[in-house]
């Protein structure tokens, strides 16, 4: 069996002006990355806005375990089947962080014969976006420490920075550190922190901002430290922005690349849905809903992060509307989540399977809390049984879903028809009354509250002294009607990443919180999750090569 590396490079990939042709682009409206990549210039942009919006899908997953859903693979096979069925189709993706490339989970392009290319590109330094979103947030950095060394006229308190240092990498030694070690010229000693890069407030603000203004106005907003007097100390402050506003420049067009069938995908901007808000950017699916008939997107890892944020931050900030969502399960995750062994999967097990399921049910329950119309699909495995698959399909349509089996990584966009067909079904026949879970008006601690309840299950929601504390100081701050953005694992629907399936009545823990003011939301730190990943004791970078000939081996 051929790994998804060999695949994609065995594929013969169109020149991106011919896939731009696709979508009436000229080759004056690109901005060329080699043959196979593109960014969109602000010109074709504006002409878009002036066309109608097409259709929004959303693609989601139950939680993640090690037996894979295959989100990705499933919304690039979907893209795939539209173009199949003659629809004309845009696939709206995140771009892969390195951190995870080289750490536990490898690339991030889909797999099998349902592939973004070039994946190589894609997963290592693609146009270079997230090595400016880096930069900008360093040169932040930088400019605040000076600040201070140079007389510190905003009298920051350097007891409460707040703007911490980011790297595209699995690093944990950074997560907490001491700098201005050294003479008196090296700086002022204090405690520094890293983050990584996709989870850095930058991060967010690029894949919210609609146009430069909007990012300059965002980038003015963010918050890096507070004065002796407790006043908020902003990069306007700093007098940063332009500076950061010309490192992003170029990040702040969308991408442009093709599926291995030469369906065109945007693929821009990269927030972790665990430690972020976890969505491509706004531009890159606003102007998919522009130049095609059907938008096809994703929110990262399972529809109690992912999915929620894209509702309740995205839409929100962005006046989207989804028309439908599809949520992606496998046969092998839901009998995990029943409690059969990894290597026990493969196994009949329909007991476990109907455990197991009430992972699926939640999911499918949060989602129509939403009002938008869902399709649950199975990533299809050999090893699924006849039975196992007729008790998912009778238990998902019995809770109003249609459902689909969906065999893109074997087949391509052919094995995506079945699903693509129940989507625009629901597009045809079911209406979306899309809402947010909670409005703008409710305090943050009865947005955390509600998402935590009502979403993962929680009975009671324990706040820490720190927390209360610091929600408080939002509130005064007059930062009480930002939506939130909620840190939690991403394993389980709880706190805690070994209670698997539908854990119910759990005591739910908020420990830290922070307003991230350039992008708009409040940042939510729950039980022990980490915005720094470490690398696992081997990491995928073991298996990381190139050959005496410049081939990649060993990415995913």
């Amino acid at each position: 069996m051929k790994t998804d590396i060999e695949i994609a490079q065995e594929a013969t990939l169109w020149p991106i002006k011919d896939v731009a042709a696709t979508l009436a682009i000229d080759e004056e409206q690109l901005e060329l990355y080699g043959k196979y990549k593109a960014k969109i210039t602000d010109e074709y942009i504006k002409e878009a806005e002036k066309k109608e919006d097409g259709k929004l899908i959303l693609v989601t997953a139950i939680n993640p375990t090690p037996a894979g859903e295959g989100k990705t693979t499933t919304t690039v096979g979907l893209g795939q089947a539209f173009a199949k069925l003659g629809k004309k189709a845009i696939i709206a993706l995140r771009e892969p962080s390195l951190g995870p490339c080289f750490g536990v989970k490898g690339g991030a392009a889909g797999g099998g014969y349902a592939q973004v290319v070039p994946m190589e590109d894609l997963n290592l330094h693609f146009t270079g976006d997230f090595h400016a979103i880096t930069s900008a947030n360093n040169l932040l950095a930088a400019m605040l420490d000076n600040h201070i060394q140079q007389g510190n006229e905003l009298q920051i308190d350097t007891r409460q920075i707040v703007w911490k240092r980011c790297l595209d990498m699995n690093d944990r030694v950074l997560r907490n550190i001491v700098v201005g070690l050294g003479s008196k010229m090296d700086g002022t000693v204090r405690e520094d922190h890293f983050v990584i890069t996709v989870a850095s407030e930058i991060m967010a603000i690029l894949c919210l901002a609609t146009d430069m203004n909007d990012l300059k106005d965002r980038l003015s907003r963010i918050i890096v430290a507070y004065d002796y007097s407790g006043k908020p100390v902003t990069a306007r402050d700093l007098n940063a922005v332009g500076a950061m506003a010309a490192l992003l420049k170029d990040a702040l067009k969308p991408n442009l690349i093709q599926t291995l069938e030469h369906t065109p995908a945007f693929v821009h901007g990269g927030p972790f849905a665990n430690i972020a808000h976890g969505c491509n950017s706004v531009r890159a699916t606003k102007l998919a809903l522009k130049a095609a008939d059907y938008c096809i997107t994703e929110a990262g890892f399972g529809a109690d992060l992912g999915a929620e944020k894209f509702f309740d931050i995205k839409c929100r900030a962005a006046g989207l509307k989804p028309d439908a969502v599809v949520l992606v399960a496998t046969i092998r995750a839901l009998k995990y989540n029943g409690g059969v062994k990894k290597q026990d999967l493969s196994a009949e097990n329909v007991d476990a399977l109907k455990k197991g399921i009430v992972n699926l049910e939640k999911h499918i329950e949060n989602l129509q809390k939403f009002g938008v119309p869902v399709i649950v699909t199975l990533n299809s495995f050999l090893t699924d049984s006849e039975e196992e698959t007729s008790f998912v399909k009778q238990f998902c349509e019995e809770r109003g879903c249609e459902f689909a089996l969906s065999k893109v990584w074997e087949n391509g966009g052919e094995g995506g028809i079945e699903l693509a067909e129940k989507v625009l079904y629901s597009l045809e026949n079911k209406k979306s009354d899309f809402h947010c879970l909670y409005e703008d008006e409710l305090g943050l601690r009865e947005k955390i509250t509600k998402i935590a309840k009502e979403i993962y299950g929680a009975g009671n929601v324990n706040f820490a002294p720190t927390a209360l504390k610091q929600l408080a100081k939002l509130e005064e701050l007059g930062f009480g009607k930002l939506p939130v953005c909620m840190a939690k694992n991403q394993y389980s629907l709880s706190d805690d990443q070994t209670l698997l399936g539908r854990p119910e009545g759990f005591d739910f823990t908020i420990r830290e919180v922070y307003v991230s003011a350039g992008a708009g939301f409040v940042v939510v730190l729950t039980g022990n999750i980490m915005t720094m990943p470490g690398l696992p004791k081997n990491p995928a970078a073991f298996q990381i090569d190139v050959t005496d000939d410049g081939v990649i081996t060993g990415l995913f």
